[in-house]
């Protein structure tokens, strides 16, 4: 099937592009995405992102592989050691402004927080990446999204990651901003006329249980707030979906569950191959078009 798909892939050319969605740790899912696209040779066109998925498109759009980001995942995020000792890296009065008074949720600056955890590789000017970015931002006060694609990578990253209840609103051009995943949670409809193959991946989940258990308040926060972006996917599924929508098991990871790093790439490593079997399908229906 790969080897089919690569024949097509010459002779066709398609273009492709790929939206990554939020869903915290969940998101780790999309390291099997860009492994495959890796794998095939596919350089998406553009990528759009929320939350984690901003930050996923930012490493591959910086030109780190798969294999790359999967290597600096498990290293960091993925080690309790790891995450403690950069955040140590922090101190003595930038730990201070990274956890504005003290571990309180809802307290923490992922503005300073973040940059200690992104690659090395990921610039902090849009300007310097290899493949054009747009990163999804909430605007709190205007009720609307905000489009990022130039200027402070970093800023935009930090904003469109600034999950409520957990980490501070963002500042950009005066605006206050938070995740981008709640207005937008895979900004699918961002790519549109960009790619002959737009992809979207759904790294949502959603409320996991026995259906009968009452879960705790945090899990019904964060459940709630799955619902609500679902919603948002359904509808925007039935305006004008991706080509290509991947949707991998996540839904039994909580969305700080980043030591849990391996747990998530080893659950949701399926979606490689559906991602390669649903390419090669798109492939073949425009040659034959």
């Amino acid at each position: 099937m790969t080897q089919g798909l690569e024949t097509l892939k010459k002779s066709a050319d398609p273009t492709v592009a790929i939206a990554f969605g939020g869903g915290g740790a969940r998101g780790l899912a999309h390291i099997h995405v860009i492994e495959a696209l890796n794998e095939l040779g596919i350089r998406p066109v553009a990528i759009a992102g929320s939350s984690i998925g901003a930050i996923m498109g930012a490493g591959m759009a910086a030109g780190l592989s798969g294999a790359d980001i999967r290597e600096h995942t498990l290293a960091t995020v993925g080690r309790r050691k790891e995450i403690v000792n950069r955040l140590w890296s922090l101190r003595p009065s930038s730990f201070a402004k990274a956890v504005a008074g003290g571990f309180r949720i809802g307290q923490f600056n992922i503005e300073r927080i973040l940059p200690v955890f992104l690659p090395d590789s990921i610039p902090k000017d849009f300007g310097s990446l290899h493949i054009p970015l747009k990163v999804m931002t909430t605007d709190y006060y205007g009720q609307t999204e905000r489009v990022c694609q130039s200027g402070d990578l970093h800023q935009a990253l930090a904003a469109s990651s600034a999950l409520p209840a957990v980490f501070m609103p963002v500042r950009i051009d005066g605006r206050v901003m938070i995740d981008g995943g709640i207005y937008n949670p895979i900004p699918f409809d961002h790519l549109t006329g960009l790619a002959d193959i737009v992809i979207g991946v759904d790294v949502v989940g959603g409320p996991d249980g026995d259906g009968e258990t009452m879960p705790s308040r945090i899990d019904s926060l964060f459940g709630a707030s799955q619902l609500m972006m679902q919603s948002i996917i359904a509808m925007k599924m039935k305006a004008h979906p991706p080509d290509i929508l991947l949707r991998p098991e996540v839904s039994r990871f909580r969305v700080m569950d980043f030591l849990k790093a391996q747990e998530v790439l080893t659950a949701t490593a399926g979606v490689k191959d559906q991602l390669k079997t649903a390419l090669d399908a798109a492939f073949k229906a425009r040659n034959r078009g």
